[in-house]
């Protein structure tokens, strides 16, 4: 057993090594122009590998173009996306983060209005800002919810060059300087689409039964992997349940982890909902770590390691997380986002004291020569 917190104990995947467990889990941003990464971007992610996480993940990134869930989506669907990717990815390594990627399509979630717009279909009012509709593909032509776009069923042919898309996008996050990448198959985008009952309606090979409709996932995850470098990880997102009934259950999610690990994937990162409504909607009661036990049994029953996310706060949550065996890695989103220094302050609170060496030393140095300046008058007024 490692001496210390686990959290801060560096974790190996094939040949990159993270410095500890914290995870930071992409979150869109809807602040990009025709895909492409700028300022905003470069700012929000810089500041988890400031603040010490492990690995930071930009947001979803659109293989094509239409496969953005708004306007406002990062794209890899051509080789201009690849230099602002690469000044971020850059950034955080010289600031001791592994750069991750989540590539993906929002299949019928397309053409969605950005959040603070009303998170529903585009609309006139979006039309008056220049921000039109765009044609939606799914697995079958069922639209999300009454009043969504009707998106329009993939024939195999363009089943075909989504793959080529795929992985024409890892090469290009190869040449972004990304070392680790993950697949997005949950929240009810293009992929989830395929797995569950409740979306895919195809008669096909890639519908019906459970073999077919995880076909698919399968196929661009060995597409994705014949890219990207055999040292480097390959992540695969999952909604681990649907919470609909009928739907996708934590099972199929086991059994689909089974099939993905022979085929490189190296951990799931477990999630839940999102088929109807928004991303990460679903009809599951929600406190603090909801979502661990389908990381727990993900892990336990199919032997992938796991990455756990969701209403992860407090430092000895996250310990006891990992002690327990539930999870082989912590992602934090929207705490990360209340507090971006969340690892370094975990340090702390949990005991790991090292005269803020884990700090920036642009700003480590002023913090210990505070505290060691302070230490003295504390001590008088106990």
């Amino acid at each position: 057993m490692p001496q210390g917190p686990l959290l801060f104990s560096p974790y190996d995947i094939r040949g990159v090594r993270l410095k500890n467990r914290v995870v930071i889990s992409p979150m869109c941003q809807y602040s990009a122009v025709d895909g492409m990464a700028g300022d905003w971007h470069f700012a929000h992610l810089a500041r988890f590998a400031l603040g010490g996480a492990g690995l930071v993940f930009a947001e979803a990134t659109a293989v094509e173009c239409n496969g953005r869930i708004t306007h406002g989506d990062l794209g890899i669907w051509s080789d201009a996306h690849v230099e602002p990717l690469k000044r971020i990815a850059t950034f955080l390594k010289a600031h001791g983060a592994v750069p991750a990627i989540q590539l993906a399509h929002a299949g019928r979630k397309a053409s969605m209005q950005r959040p603070w717009h009303g998170n529903g279909p585009l609309d006139d009012t979006d039309r008056a800002r220049g921000e039109d509709v765009w044609p939606v593909i799914a697995p079958s032509a069922i639209p999300m919810d009454a009043g969504w776009l009707m998106p329009q069923a993939l024939t195999l042919d363009e089943i075909g060059r989504l793959r080529a898309s795929w992985k024409a996008a890892t090469q290009r996050s190869i040449d972004a300087g990304f070392e680790v990448l993950e697949v997005h198959g949950a929240h009810g985008y293009l992929l989830h689409e395929f797995l569950s009952p409740l979306s895919n309606q195809r008669t096909d090979r890639y519908g019906g039964s459970f073999d077919n409709r995880i076909r698919l996932a399968l196929e661009i995850v060995s597409d994705v992997r014949s890219v990207w470098p055999a040292d480097k990880p390959l992540f695969f997102r999952v909604s681990s349940v649907d919470g609909v009934d009928g739907g996708w259950t934590v099972e199929d999610s086991i059994a689909l982890a089974r099939q993905l690990g022979p085929l490189g994937v190296d951990v799931m990162d477990c999630s839940s909902g999102g088929l109807l409504g928004s991303a990460t909607a679903a009809r599951v009661k929600r406190y603090p770590g909801f979502q661990v036990p389908y990381a727990a049994a993900i892990r336990r029953e199919s032997g992938l390691p796991t990455m756990t996310v969701g209403l992860i706060l407090e430092p000895q949550q996250a310990e006891d997380i990992l002690r327990q065996g539930e999870a082989d890695l912590i992602a934090i989103g929207r705490e990360a986002l209340r507090n971006p220094h969340w690892t370094l302050h975990a340090e702390e609170a949990l005991g790991v004291d090292n005269e803020y060496a884990s700090w920036p030393v642009q700003t480590g140095w002023w913090l210990d020569k505070r505290k060691k300046s302070l230490a003295p008058r504390l001590e008088a007024h106990r």
